[in-house]
């Protein structure tokens, strides 16, 4: 059978992300035209397309982005209707989104936004917050899991950080706050041979069965150090073919025109 057809035939009891004929527009174009996608526990899925495939709107809309239009579909996560939260809920319910271009922050340290990011989840979910040793022990671990040294956490968000810093930051981030669902947006643009190994051998290191991962890339180079469940081909806003790792293979080596992925940013 083929493998797009057995993705979506493949059912187990407990679907993390239910996404169901998500239409989106965004100043009044429409970016996304029917996706369907599941993603359980455990999973690895990974969103590979050319510029202006639609890529990043659909990252931008399970975060919950207010210029993103869902003009029909639904979405669910763990069971419950996730487009009519707010995107502060979602990020309580356990939604993360790592950013393309992480933004700077000047006067604020890193440790400080990590402890208020991680307290104000708690608070939500009706824990009690960390606290300052406490946090400060979980945070240590953390650091040590990724090979990080304890300085990086000092220093202004992003203030002067090279770029594979700061999506080092952005793992260390979700690495804190241990998100049900991690949602990647180009993690690895812009890295260069050791940064991108870093950056996947530090993800590898925190994901766990429990949690799940969304991948969005337009290379396969990221995926020798994570290795995906399934690999899904959006072009003009639809899934048009989805497989395993070797579908990412293919593409490296063929590209994406023989599957007709081409389109305009978006």
């Amino acid at each position: 059978m083929h493998a797009f057809f057995q993705y979506l035939s493949y059912k187990i009891d407990v679907t993390m992300l239910h996404i169901n004929d998500l239409h989106v527009r965004i100043s009044g174009q429409e970016i996304l035209k029917g996706i369907n996608l599941d993603i359980d526990p455990g999973e690895i899925h990974v969103i590979m397309g050319p510029n202006g495939s639609g890529k990043s709107t659909l990252a931008a809309v399970l975060a919950g982005r207010p210029d993103c239009q869902v003009t029909s579909g639904t979405v669910s996560f763990m069971g419950e209707e996730l487009l009519q939260m707010k995107p502060e809920l979602r990020a309580a319910k356990g939604i993360f989104l790592a950013f393309q271009h992480p933004v700077a922050i000047p006067g604020v340290s890193t440790i400080s936004l990590l402890k208020t990011a991680l307290n104000e989840i708690r608070i939500a979910r009706g824990q009690s917050a960390l606290h300052a040793a406490a946090f400060l022990k979980l945070l240590k671990n953390k650091l040590k899991l990724l090979n990080m040294n304890k300085d990086f956490v000092q220093r202004a968000v992003n203030d002067g950080f090279s770029g594979g810093e700061k999506k080092r930051n952005e793992i260390l981030q979700m690495s804190v706050l241990d998100p049900r669902l991690a949602i990647l947006d180009e993690i690895d643009s812009g890295l260069d041979v050791d940064a991108l190994r870093t950056i996947g051998q530090g993800i590898q290191q925190i994901k766990h069965k429990d949690s799940a991962l969304l991948i969005i890339t337009h290379y396969p180079r990221l995926l020798q150090y994570i290795k995906p469940d399934w690999v899904h081909v959006l072009n003009k806003g639809c899934i048009v073919q989805s497989g395993d790792y070797n579908l990412a293979l293919l593409l490296e080596k063929e590209g994406y025109d023989k599957l007709g992925a081409v389109g305009k940013d978006a």
